[in-house]
């Protein structure tokens, strides 16, 4: 029998919203092939998303979160870059005690950008569609 996964199922990764501090801007890393990618990564069995962000951050770019919101910021679907496979993403607006990560295969270069800061990049379809979600209206007073 063919294991097969069902047309309703999606990968769904948490990943870290990181604002500039004039929050007009998100942060973006850059992996080993390249492409710039989202922090953060899929969501494993009995972990929270708070906990998962936290986790992935620290596997990453050996950075300590320091908060993770409750509720996520942004929740969308995409066909990753590579394989097609439709993936969720769902973000949680992330602060981290600082920016000085350790480079590794997922994490070699960070930077904040917004619509205006990508061109040549090559970009993840997630990060795409962030970009065309990005509404800084929305994140003008910090959470609680």
């Amino acid at each position: 029998m063919k294991n097969t996964v069902p047309e309703c199922f999606y990968r769904v990764s948490t990943k870290a919203l990181i604002l500039n501090e004039s929050r007009d801007k998100f942060l973006i890393v850059q992996e080993e092939d390249g492409r710039w990618e989202l922090p953060g990564g899929g969501l494993d069995w009995g972990s929270t998303p708070q906990e998962n962000v936290s986790r992935e951050i620290m596997e990453e770019m050996s950075i300590q979160t320091i908060f993770v919101t409750e509720y996520p910021s942004y929740i969308f679907t995409f066909a990753h870059s590579r394989t097609g496979t439709w993936m969720m993403n769902v973000l949680y607006e992330t602060s981290l005690k600082s920016l000085d990560f350790v480079s590794s295969r997922e994490c070699m270069a960070v930077r904040y950008v917004d619509i205006h800061d990508v061109e040549g990049l090559i970009l993840h379809t997630n990060v795409i569609k962030l970009l065309e979600m990005f509404d800084v209206s929305r994140h003008v007073e910090r959470p609680l």
